[in-house]
């Protein structure tokens, strides 16, 4: 999915206007009118970041943030809050918001500040494969990882089975849980997976 900047304002002057401003820096956007609208199209993979009113007719941006955090979200949120929100907006970069801007706010410097938001964003995604692998390699036994080793070797069941003194129906029991924790379907897709984490 590729990274885009996700407008989310009750004010369709202002949706019109970033749209333009991100285009005209070649940065890609997508506008909703309204935190639910947005929440509806939300999923988890959604790369970039949010640039979000603080205050909006329904829900909130403050209230979409808070949603979006217990949905476990990690898209950089920048909110544009006017002159009286600037207390409300301190807070929710506390509660790790990325950013805010007070309007009037200066194009270049928002779409600046877009920018490093959506570098942010793509880097957490380059590390998050080593670390997601890590927590499945953490999940597995000890006789999991001994077996999990020689399967990597390119070992027959009935050789792990020898060399671990136990039985191959046991060894094959290891195996499929082996390959569920770590969300594989085969020996070459596990090996491809830990590659990178050696």
């Amino acid at each position: 999915m590729n990274p885009i900047a996700h407008i989310v304002d009750d004010d369709e002057a202002i949706r019109d206007a970033l749209t333009w401003l991100f285009k005209s820096r070649h940065v890609a956007s997508r506008a909703w009118p309204s935190a639910e609208a947005f929440l509806a199209d939300w999923r988890e993979d959604l790369r970039g970041c949010l640039v979000l009113d603080v205050r909006m007719g329904g829900m909130s941006g403050l209230q979409l943030f808070d949603l979006l955090c217990e949905r476990g979200s990690r898209l950089p949120v920048i909110f544009l809050s006017g002159h009286g929100d600037i207390p409300l907006a301190v807070a929710a970069v506390k509660k790790g918001a990325f950013d805010f801007v007070e309007k009037p706010f200066n194009d270049n410097e928002l779409v600046d500040r877009v920018i490093r938001a959506m570098q942010s964003d793509a880097a957490r995604k380059a590390a998050a494969p080593g670390a997601a692998v890590a927590t499945r390699l953490a999940q597995l036994t000890p006789r999991e990882r001994e077996v999990m080793e020689r399967i990597l070797a390119g070992k027959y069941n009935k050789v792990i089975a020898d060399e671990l003194s136990i039985a191959m129906r046991t060894v094959e029991v290891h195996r499929a849980r082996i390959f569920e924790k770590m969300g594989v379907r085969s020996a070459v897709e596990l090996a491809q997976l830990l590659s990178g984490n050696r």
